[in-house]
């Protein structure tokens, strides 16, 4: 009996070491290097993208900028790596960069096989194909035999294929490795037609073409697209935190909480929820996270709140001019939808 007794405890002070050993690796680089790093996409306009100063700016920007803000104090400590579609995962792996915020499809074989922690979904998307106005195409199903630019290396490859041949179009993929090349292709009369997520086809419309009037995106969505931000197994403590960023923004659009009002709200609210999220009041969420109480309000006031986010990069009233769609709260006819603060 002794004997058992000792070799189960040699065996959970076994795995108590591995997990130790394993907890808070990438967490410890990043604040040791006192800078987060990010993948994200090498130029896709209202998602990561460069302006005219050479800021790098979009939704998934955003992100990396509010996870810095939360782990660093401070949504400016970051360093942006500009990855293609097949170099991002093995970047990811290596650990050249610390979290992948490049539009990337939660699948199963992505999430169970590549040594990585989808954080959540960032953007519900779907795959479309857009097409020259002069063609008078309405519907995907009339691209029967159509050539079709695609990126390499992507699900849009794979459900491409899926979707010709479960509707008999013999479709004729033309296909890229980089994303510049395939618009170039596709604008160039080189393709018939041009797929991709509806976001990507919205945003290379309005930044590529040379009148987007002369594009269209036609109706059918072929595809689930889940997009989101992915960080490696291993640190735990790292992937608590780049889960519950997301969700703290999209739990300060439930509440109200704002860039601009975050301050005074953490101040004044006396809702509970505001006051836990905000670190407001007594209880400390932060301290599970191993973090600050006030750690989820630096998310908030460096990068606004989810609604904020998307307004401002794809929105309707930027030249991407994306309907909140699938992507609205919950409360308001959408898909996002945050686990409670608490």
């Amino acid at each position: 009996m002794s004997r058992l007794v000792l070799t189960a405890a040699i065996a959970a002070a076994g795995l108590l070491t591995s997990t130790a050993a394993l907890a808070g690796k990438d967490l410890d680089a990043i604040k040791s290097r006192g800078a987060l790093v990010c993948g994200v996409n090498v130029g896709l306009a209202g998602f990561s993208a460069t302006d005219s100063q050479g800021k790098w700016t979009g939704l998934d920007v955003d992100y990396c900028r509010a996870l810095a803000a939360v782990i660093l104090g401070d949504g400016n400590k970051l360093r942006f790596v500009p990855l293609t579609a097949q170099q991002r995962f093995t970047a990811l792996q290596s650990g050249e960069i610390d979290v992948l915020s490049r539009n990337t499809t939660w699948t199963l074989t992505r999430d169970v096989s590549l040594g990585m922690h989808f954080a959540g979904v960032s953007f519900y998307d779907g795959q479309g194909f857009m097409v020259p106005k002069s063609l008078n195409v309405k519907s995907a199903k009339q691209l029967k035999g159509a050539t079709v630019c695609v990126q390499s290396g992507t699900t849009t490859e794979l459900n491409l294929t899926d979707y010709s041949r479960a509707n008999n179009l013999q479709m004729k993929p033309v296909v890229f490795e980089k994303l510049e090349a395939s618009t170039e292709a596709y604008f160039a009369g080189r393709c018939q037609a041009y797929t991709t997520d509806a976001s990507g086809l919205a945003s290379i419309r309005s930044k590529e073409a040379k009148n987007p009037a002369d594009h269209v995106i036609l109706p059918e969505l072929i595809s689930k697209e889940p997009l989101g931000p992915a960080v490696r197994r291993g640190d735990d403590d790292f992937f608590g935190i780049a889960k519950w960023t997301l969700n703290a923004l999209l739990e300060a659009e439930e509440y109200g909480i704002t860039q601009a009002n975050a301050d005074q709200m953490q101040k004044d609210s006396k809702n509970p929820g505001v006051m836990r999220l905000l670190g407001g009041g007594t209880e400390d969420t932060g301290k599970l996270l191993g973090l600050d109480k006030s750690w989820a309000l630096r998310a908030i006031k460096a990068v606004g709140n989810y609604g904020e986010i998307f307004e401002r990069n794809v929105g309707e009233k930027t030249p991407i001019g994306l309907p909140r769609g699938a992507n609205a709260l919950w409360t308001q006819g959408g898909l996002m939808y945050a686990p409670p603060v608490r």
